[in-house]
């Protein structure tokens, strides 16, 4: 599951704001230290993330399962309807077409409806992990003296960090901080 545009942006922002407070008014440039961090990675590879992402998982397969049990009812119902509809007097088929166009009517919907409340579950889980590596990220940024943290992005979603020096990379340090505290 990838992090959506927005949700990067709104990392950058978060993750930014909340560390240029601890910044002194005109700091001098030897005392500014920046930093980058892949949120993505942390919510993957976190032990926390990982049960969420897993729990997810297990969510999408059981409504799948639900959705392909509908799919093959609907194929078996329109086998039926092919095989005997030319058996069946016009009242008898046009009847038995309109309840196989209701139960396709009603499968589309919930597909739909599945894929909502779908986008709804990951938008609140990474909602909910970002204020985790958030909160992660500060305490790194603190403890390491840093005055900027960025979400560096990725190929998938916005490319926030053009270049960087592997030697600014807090991920691992976030990573560690944020499995500490979401146990």
């Amino acid at each position: 599951m990838r992090i959506p545009l927005f949700g990067r942006t709104l990392i950058t922002v978060l993750c930014v704001l909340p560390l240029t407070s601890l910044a002194s008014p005109a700091p001098a440039a030897e005392d500014f230290k920046m930093g980058v961090v892949d949120p993505q990675t942390i919510l993957e590879k976190s032990k926390a993330g990982k049960r969420a992402l897993e729990g997810l998982k297990e969510y999408v397969s059981i409504r799948q399962k639900l959705l392909s049990k509908d799919e093959e009812d609907l194929r078996n119902a329109e086998k039926q309807l092919r095989e005997q509809g030319a058996k069946m007097s016009e009242s008898e088929r046009r009847e038995k077409e309109t309840q196989f166009r209701t139960k396709v009517q009603d499968y589309q919907k919930r597909a739909q409806e599945f894929n909502q409340e779908l986008q709804r579950k990951q938008k609140e889980l990474v909602d909910e992990y970002m204020k985790k590596i958030v909160a992660a990220t500060k305490t790194v940024a603190e403890k390491g003296g840093y005055s900027l943290v960025v979400d560096k992005g990725s190929e998938q979603t916005m490319k926030i960090v053009l270049y960087y020096k592997d030697a600014i990379d807090l991920t691992e340090q976030v990573l560690k901080e944020f499995d500490q505290v979401n146990k």
